[in-house]
């Protein structure tokens, strides 16, 4: 969640939502992954994540994993609404993930990156601001 002129915004529903329509396009679900990221959620994020896909009978909580909580200490650092999805979602796919794909330890991921899509003529009128996410299913050949 990111606070911008006093609105609260998450991306959640958009990753909630998109998840929601792989597995459903797929016909698969969070036990055929080895693991699913999220790009920074972040704590607040994440937890509403969980919430939203819980109503809906779907729980990747063993299989989630969110990059800004991988990269941030939330202990020592004020992250609890996530920092950089792009920057945190590239961190952590060119060191811990594509290592471990190609030392075999992770064989078939979710990787998704959100975002949002700012508009600061949408924002100054105090129209809602449209969240989007990207997911791509990353397999070993």
């Amino acid at each position: 969640m990111i606070k911008i002129y006093g609105v609260l915004l998450t991306f959640s529903p958009a990753a909630a939502s998109t998840i929601m329509h792989f597995f459903a396009d797929t016909k698969t679900g969070p036990k055929d992954y080895d693991l699913i990221f999220t790009g920074d959620l972040g704590e607040v994020g994440t937890n509403l994540l969980y919430q939203i896909l819980d109503k809906e009978g779907i729980d990747i909580k063993c299989r989630h994993t969110d990059c800004g909580l991988m990269i941030f200490d939330h202990e020592k650092q004020d992250t609890h609404a996530g920092g950089s999805g792009c920057g945190c979602s590239a961190s952590v796919l060119c060191s811990y993930v594509l290592k471990r794909m190609r030392e075999k330890q992770l064989n078939n991921i979710l990787f998704m990156s959100t975002g949002a899509l700012m508009s600061p003529t949408s924002s100054f009128q105090g129209e809602s601001i449209p969240s989007i996410a990207h997911l791509i299913n990353i397999k070993n050949p």
